[in-house]
């Protein structure tokens, strides 16, 4: 028609190339890995479009944006499918260098080309700069996994509770909350990262509001001897909204563990406590003394003594009849948090009962002397305590 222009394929041009070049700074995707995936893109658009059946190769000049598509075809002595194959006698017209079995590439660019080729390189890179921002985040959080991170909650359904992390919507399990806890769309919450997996719709983040890690992580954000390594939190035993148990060591003589825990007028383990609603924290210092651990554990009681079976991993704990109660625990839970703290299987009795079971245990030691009345001195059955008195008297 008079007055159009004829489409030419060079569509992609300088200021596509530089615009990848910014691509490849800014999220630092390669030029050459987006250009190879337009241009396999491209091959399956030409066969869809022009020609399913020929073997063909697309070049998009790195420089200038032109693309080209190249059929590639085998010489033969005799052509039987003239899409995949070219005579001896056609190649050598094109190059006399040519032999049976080499493979020539004939330019075959449609004219119209140069519309798909915008539209498949738009696709493409559109397509690849999601899979790489996907993979950033992935990446991203994958290296904060067992971290503690802030968010929003969005909504929630039977499953899950989605927590907005800026980048990625989390997701946090029903299970994974506090007993008790209500979360409402907009609360600000702080969670901890259990997992990061790739899925096709990009990284999916779970969190978890009940792991002890994220106890571990709330007192390092909250206490500075921790975050500077001069206080060290050993170990963490937690019952999710009802308490928890941290042990805490201090590598300088003159800095007390469990005061830089607790903070000034209890500021520091305040915080902890406000974030977990209420969940209430034994702050122990640690030992390298298990009988010195197992009885720093079991606070708020106090210990008469702790025995430790090393073979049988038992601390045989003793303490005052009226903290008998206090060390075991409403449900055994202060002595179920001691043990998981620790590591040690415990076995609390209180002062009375010790002494019962020794009392026991001698009454028990008296009993073969006793016996002895009622044995015949041979051993021999079916002589009465008579007969054995008259023996012993002559």
């Amino acid at each position: 028609m008079p007055g159009r222009k004829e489409e030419t394929p060079a569509i992609m041009n300088q200021d596509f190339i530089e615009a990848l070049d910014q691509l490849e700074r800014e999220k630092g995707i390669s030029k050459d890995v987006l250009i190879e995936a337009i241009e396999a893109a491209l091959i399956s658009g030409y066969k869809r479009n022009f020609n399913s059946a020929a073997n063909v190769r697309v070049d998009v000049n790195r420089e200038t944006g032109d693309v080209k598509v190249f059929a590639r075809k085998t010489v033969v002595e005799e052509t039987a499918d003239p899409r995949l194959e070219i005579s001896l006698e056609a190649a050598e017209q094109i190059s006399p260098h040519y032999t049976v079995g080499d493979i020539v590439e004939i330019e075959v660019t449609p004219k119209d080309f140069g519309r798909i080729a915008a539209q498949t390189a738009k696709q493409v890179v559109t397509q690849r700069i999601r899979e790489a921002e996907r993979g950033l985040i992935y990446h991203e959080y994958l290296d904060r996994e067992e971290d503690i991170v802030t968010g929003l909650v969005q909504r929630q359904d039977a499953r899950y509770t989605y927590v907005d992390l800026g980048k990625v919507e989390a997701l946090l399990p029903f299970h994974e909350q506090i007993p008790g806890e209500k979360l409402k769309q907009g609360d600000r919450v702080k969670a901890f990262i259990t997992k990061v997996e790739k899925t096709t719709k990009g990284p999916q983040v779970l969190l978890s509001r009940t792991h002890p890690g994220l106890l571990k992580r709330l007192f390092e954000l909250e206490v500075p001897e921790i975050y500077e390594g001069v206080v060290e939190i050993k170990s963490v035993a937690r019952e999710a909204g009802h308490r928890s148990k941290i042990a805490v060591f201090s590598r300088k003589p003159e800095v007390d563990p469990v005061g830089a825990c607790v903070g000034p007028r209890g500021m520091r383990v305040q915080h902890v406590v406000a974030e977990l609603h209420g969940e209430k924290v034994d702050i122990v210092k640690w030992s390298e003394d298990p009988e010195e651990f197992v009885k720093n554990a079991l606070s708020p009681a106090k210990v008469v003594s702790v025995e430790i079976a090393e073979d049988e991993r038992v601390a045989r704990v003793i303490v005052p009849d009226y903290q008998l109660s206090l060390a075991i625990g409403k449900e055994g839970q202060n002595a179920r948090l001691a043990a998981k703290l620790t590591g040690w299987k415990i076995d609390i009795k209180s002062e009375s009962q010790v002494e019962a079971n020794q009392a026991a245990a001698s009454e028990e030691a008296r009993e073969p002397e006793e016996s002895e009345e009622w044995s015949s001195p041979d051993g021999e059955p079916g002589q009465g305590a008579d007969a054995w008195a008259a023996e012993r008297t002559e």
